[in-house]
């Protein structure tokens, strides 16, 4: 078996969402790990500060500003990989928005609709779109979409993103399908609540809020980047390999 600690070593790994949060911690992982990674993300300071810690730490990694809404975004963050690293085998499809998480379907902004259903369902459509041909060239690898405990359940009050988390996972399950016999892996992680800046920022001032929620959860604490980065790193290594199509929770038995 190979040092599990260098599994990715030869491999290049594209993030999308990779400049913070969840997706920041996969980059450090899949570096750590040998990867080549590709940061993506909207925000140029912020995934420029990315790479930067990340070749801190002795990884290697670059970054190309997207749009994942947009297909000639996509299109041109899948070459910026190619170019730079000359190859792509693993994609972790990671960009999502929360949208309005407090309004009642009756009284929801169809705008804001909108915005999630291109975000998180149009920009993960398009991203294994345009990854798979070049994963294919490579002769196979791995693709983890970022759904939710929010995929596997329902929820008040948040229609348009427990509609959009659980078309990742109608999505992921018919991909896996479509490449099982390419040697193209796609699965789904599933994370709860976790403590990424979205949370720390959104609960700033109102502790009695996260502590609500936290008590929610079976294991009684929320979840860190990084432990849903190591979940997403197995499912993209070959100690996964018979494991095709499936929704892993990260969640803290939120969804069971």
């Amino acid at each position: 078996m190979p040092n599990a600690r260098m599994r990715f070593d030869g491999k290049v790994a594209l993030i999308t969402g990779g400049n913070a949060g969840i997706g920041l911690a996969a980059g450090h992982a899949f570096a750590g790990q040998g990867a080549k990674v590709m940061i993506a993300a909207r925000r140029s300071a912020e995934g420029e500060q990315a790479v930067a810690e990340i070749l801190q730490a002795g990884g290697e990694a670059a970054f190309v500003a997207t749009d994942v809404t947009s297909s000639a975004s996509v299109q041109a963050m899948v070459a910026a990989c190619i170019a730079r690293f000359g190859r792509l085998d693993v994609a972790f499809n990671n960009a999502g928005i929360p949208g309005d998480v407090t309004t009642d379907i009756a009284d929801a902004d169809e705008d804001t609709f909108e915005r999630v259903m291109a975000v998180n369902v149009r920009g993960v459509w398009l991203s294994m779109k345009y990854e798979i041909p070049e994963i294919l060239k490579a002769g196979g690898g791995a693709i983890v979409n970022c759904s939710s405990f929010a995929g596997l359940r329902g929820g008040p009050r948040s229609s348009a993103y427990y509609a959009s988390k659980h078309a990742v996972l109608g999505m992921t399950k018919s991909v896996a399908l479509e490449y099982a016999a390419r040697n193209i892996r796609v699965n789904a992680v599933c994370p709860g609540l976790i403590m990424t800046d979205l949370i720390t920022s959104g609960f700033a001032n109102a502790q009695e809020k996260l502590a609500m929620l936290t008590a929610r959860i079976p294991m009684q604490r929320v979840g860190l980047p990084e432990e849903v980065a190591n979940a997403v790193l197995w499912l993209a290594s070959p100690e996964s390999s018979f494991v095709n199509g499936a929704a892993l929770p990260v969640d803290g038995a939120t969804s069971v």
